[in-house]
């Protein structure tokens, strides 16, 4: 363990964000498709106190209250100097070194400073631990959250908007800039809507790197037009019917052009709805339409053992 800093609870600073859930536009989302993302009930707070030591101290908790992070970091410069996870530090180094390159006098304080933050997720739900963070000390430092993404871990952003909003989000990237607004998604079968974990957590990165891997630039613009057009369309589906349409023209659409299995035919063959992927494809969660109710949807899915199941007014603000 680290020193334990003596805290002056007067100068405490507060911020939160929000997990996400992306809908429609999984990959395509980096090339232009329109995408459909939903903020959770669950996020990530950050409390910054100021203390009577040296330096920036750093502590990560779950949603156990255990800590899964700690370490320490100079000041005014934010150099990663001890701690339990070198990887953590060094990419919490990268965030502060673009910070005090925009802010040259961030980090200058006479006193330390105390960082922590708490998930009220597990940390392998994947539901943004890292946007929420990125979020989190983009408002902080006063820079746009989404240029501090693009100066450090990189990626769509559609996580960094939902992290800020209380609301579904339409977002896409034109010409390198992205833009989002609110979606007004609310449809009137939203209790046929389930999410489920696949007990199995996903690197973003690799599922990029893959992406990147298996897509001809020549193929992109067809795709992706008629991604963005699902979305529209499931803006305005009605009933349950046509949305369960539209999610398998979506999952058989970027199976066959990523050479992907679609997990309900890798897991789920025997099941009466549909279901989607969301986000890199063969883990996190997945989103279940089904005419059956919450009791007997959750116990098919209970008894082929995957129990994280929740209905769409339990996860999506």
């Amino acid at each position: 363990m680290l020193e334990n800093p003596s805290i002056k609870e007067n100068n405490i600073k507060s911020f939160r964000g929000n997990g996400k859930l992306l809908l429609s536009g999984e990959y395509f989302v980096l090339d232009g498709a329109l995408a459909l993302a939903c903020p959770t009930h669950y996020g990530q707070d950050m409390n910054i106190f100021q203390g009577n030591h040296e330096g920036l101290i750093w502590r990560s908790f779950n949603n156990l209250g255990e800590i899964w992070f700690e370490g320490k970091f100079n000041i005014p410069h934010g150099k990663y100097l001890e701690g339990n996870d070198d990887a953590v530090g060094e990419r919490l180094e990268q965030m502060f070194t673009y910070i005090s390159s925009v802010h040259q006098d961030f980090f200058t304080t006479k006193n330390g400073l105390l960082i922590e933050t708490r998930l009220d997720f597990p940390n392998e739900w994947g539901l943004g631990s890292s946007s929420t963070l990125i979020y989190n000390l983009g408002k902080w430092a006063n820079i746009n959250p989404l240029d501090l993404l693009k100066n450090t871990m990189g990626g769509s952003g559609y996580d960094i908007a939902c992290a800020g909003s209380n609301d579904s989000i339409l977002y896409e990237i034109k010409n390198e800039i992205p833009s989002f607004k609110s979606s007004g998604f609310n449809p009137p079968f939203k209790e046929n809507l389930f999410f489920v974990y696949l007990e199995k957590k996903q690197n973003s990165r690799t599922g990029i790197q893959y992406y990147r891997e298996q897509i001809s630039d020549k193929e992109i613009k067809p795709i992706v037009n008629k991604i963005s057009d699902i979305t529209n369309k499931m803006l305005t589906a009605k009933t349950i019917g046509e949305f369960k349409a539209l999610i398998k023209e979506h999952e058989d659409l970027v199976a066959s052009h990523l050479n992907l299995k679609k997990v309900k035919d890798e897991l789920f063959p025997d099941f009466w709805g549909e279901i989607k992927s969301l986000g890199a494809w063969g883990g996190d969660f997945v989103l279940v339409a089904s005419e059956k109710d919450y009791k007997e949807t959750e116990a098919y899915f209970s008894m082929n053992r995957y129990p994280v199941f929740f209905s769409y007014a339990e996860i999506i603000m």
